[in-house]
């Protein structure tokens, strides 16, 4: 049998190979970014219309939407050129090429993300070296803008403040009719005033710079912008809602970076932004927030690759600028995640134990599964996002001896040794957060009443927003909350989450003898998804003082009918309304006339 003769590719071809397959990967990109768009302009289409359901199948959607096309663009990849699969030789190449195809590009940051995600696919490599990859960026994004500037200026000493305000509002170009424009112009001014109160100065630079889109998220739109009067820069944002007949209305005005952050809060839904430029918008919203990290700045507009992108590289930078260890997270030790920190970083990271203690009846699978149902879900402000990430190395000098034992001991199929690394196989990071619990031993120990019955309503309030997202939290013990640094009150812990809809609310039978009221177990036939709200008793609040204090905001977590009614109006599709500000921020929508009349004898 004679030897087969081996494939040539003439050398003018595998010079043009790079440059064909690095704009194979770009218009994969470019058709997610497309796709990307599209989905912001039907967002402020679904807005108008009040199609909630539609809003959040969208939101539901476009989380998908990067992976798909990835793959997609995986495919179309390895059908027309195979040996990129085959000869990593070609990378350096083709990475170089793909540079080159960037100048001028409106979204070289998140193109290059996209390439790193096609190339690890193609490669399937444990570990990646950086001139195959784009481990730093390699185009600068600093000053871009695309043909639109990503923000417009209004000069109110020019046109007068309401005529100012009327012309913002008109740029958007909503379709709806508004409810009351000028009710909505006095309660701005009046907000304005009572945040500049007399004798404030306008000077002459007075401008309002306003984010081009609106930014879209469940039943809201949001103006996004910052006044620059002299020396004093203040971020605000206005949430524009909708009345029962489809008309608009301002329902606030948020000023201050605190208020700002509180809406892009990483317990939040992403938003719709329909940008041309991401880096220009991200800019805009970091100059308003300079203490938000750009990653979650890039997450809240819908780029959540992006943000994972720039997170891992926030991580290793700070690795190289610190010296401090990880360590066991402080707090109660979770039945099935090992959560450990880095005291100088604020994010905990998450594994999945390899077996799980009793009375936990689940596996690594429906745990991950719930994360994933989590990310598609609607945080209504109340669960952590939660970053994603597989096959991560870290300097093993950087863990503590204990740590590592634990991992060991613990987590082995999830953790290898490379030189110098430890090599965790699937983590999940947040936010680092106070644990509840922790926070209200504190509070009863300094005999701050005040802190402790703001946590304690905090808490109630979020499992009840919760249910009404349609979220049945299942574990609600102190230590699965934790406190943000704007004191509000977060759900953390996913293993025992299930739909609103699949679960029964019942009351418990009364007892048929006095054997069965005396009994350690209950008397009663207990299904898979049977809830007994009257038993949370036993466990929500344990101090009795607390407990006290909790029931005066929250006793009706015990009765079933609480939670049938929660879920009757899940099951209708009607969405509760959440916001992300406190309920005495919000505007009287009464109008004057109206509000005489009430006032007269």
């Amino acid at each position: 049998m004679s030897a087969v003769a081996p494939v040539v590719v003439p050398r003018e071809r595998r010079s043009n190979l790079p440059q064909d397959i690095a704009r194979c990967i770009l218009a994969g990109f470019d058709k997610h970014y497309r796709l990307f768009r599209e989905a912001a302009r039907t967002a402020k289409a679904l807005f108008e219309k009040a199609a909630w359901a539609e809003m959040r199948a969208l939101a539901r959607e476009r989380i998908q939407m990067y992976d798909r096309r990835v793959q997609e663009a995986v495919e179309a990849l390895l059908a027309e050129f195979p040996q990129a699969a085959r000869d990593e030789a070609l990378w350096p190449a083709i990475k170089l090429a793909y540079i080159g195809l960037l100048h001028e590009h409106g979204q070289p940051e998140c193109a290059e993300t996209f390439y790193n995600s096609v190339a690890c696919e193609v490669l399937h490599r444990r570990h990646y070296h950086n001139e195959f990859i784009f481990w730093r960026p390699a185009v600068a994004t600093e000053h871009l803008e695309g043909d639109q500037p990503t923000y417009a200026c209004y000069y109110p000493l020019v046109d007068g403040l309401r005529q100012t305000l009327r012309n913002i509002g008109a740029s958007f170009e909503l379709a709806n009719r508004w409810e009351d424009s000028k009710r909505d112009l006095r309660n701005i001014v009046r907000a304005l005033r009572a945040h500049f109160p007399r004798p404030a100065r306008a000077h002459p630079d007075l401008q309002l710079q306003v984010l081009r889109p609106l930014l879209f998220r469940n039943k809201g739109a949001y103006v996004i912008g910052r006044i620059v009067n002299g020396a004093e820069e203040i971020p605000f944002a206005v949430p524009v809602l909708q009345n029962e007949r489809g008309e608009l209305y301002v329902d606030t005005l948020l000023l201050g970076e605190d208020q700002l952050l509180v809406l892009f809060s990483f317990a939040r839904a992403y938003f719709f932004v329909d940008m041309e430029v991401p880096a220009a918008c991200v800019s805009f919203l970091r100059w308003l927030m300079p203490r938000k990290p750009r990653a979650e700045l890039y997450m809240a507009v819908g780029l959540a690759k992006q943000g994972k992108t720039l997170f891992y590289r926030d991580l290793h930078y700070h690795l190289k600028h610190s010296t401090d260890r990880f360590v066991v997270a402080p707090g109660i030790k979770g039945m099935v995640m090992l959560v450990f920190t880095m005291p100088s970083f604020p994010y905990v990271f998450k594994v999945i134990r390899d077996r799980f203690a009793p009375p936990k009846e689940t596996d690594r699978q429906a745990v991950m599964d719930r994360y994933v149902m989590v990310k598609l879900h609607d945080r209504v402000g109340r669960m952590a996002d939660t970053l994603e990430y597989s096959r991560v190395a870290l300097p093993l000098e950087r863990f503590d001896p204990a740590l590592i034992e634990e991992l060991k001991t613990e987590c082995a199929s999830q953790l290898e040794f490379d030189g110098g690394d430890a090599v965790i196989g699937h983590l999940y990071i947040e936010r680092r957060m106070e644990p509840l619990n922790l926070y209200v031993d504190d509070c009863r120990r300094g005999g701050d009443d005040e802190a402790l019955r703001a946590a304690l309503r905090e808490y109630g309030q979020a499992i009840k927003e919760l249910a009404g997202a349609g979220i049945f939290p299942g574990d609600m013990l102190l230590k699965n909350f934790g406190v943000t640094r704007h004191e509000r009150v977060v759900f953390y812990d996913y293993d025992e989450i299930q739909p609103m809809e699949d679960m029964s609310f019942q009351r418990i039978p009364p007892a048929r003898s006095y054997e069965e009221e005396m009994a350690a177990e209950p008397y009663w036939r207990v299904g898979e998804h049977d809830v007994f709200p009257e038993q949370f008793d036993r466990f929500l609040v344990s101090d009795p003082h607390a407990r006290e204090i909790f029931y005066q905001y929250h006793r009706e977590l015990l009765d079933p009918q609480f939670w049938q009614a929660k879920q009757a109006l899940v099951r209708s599709g009607e969405q509760e309304d959440v916001f992300p500000y406190p309920e005495e921020m919000r505007f009287s929508r009464t109008p004057r006339a109206a509000r005489k009349a009430a006032a007269s004898p």
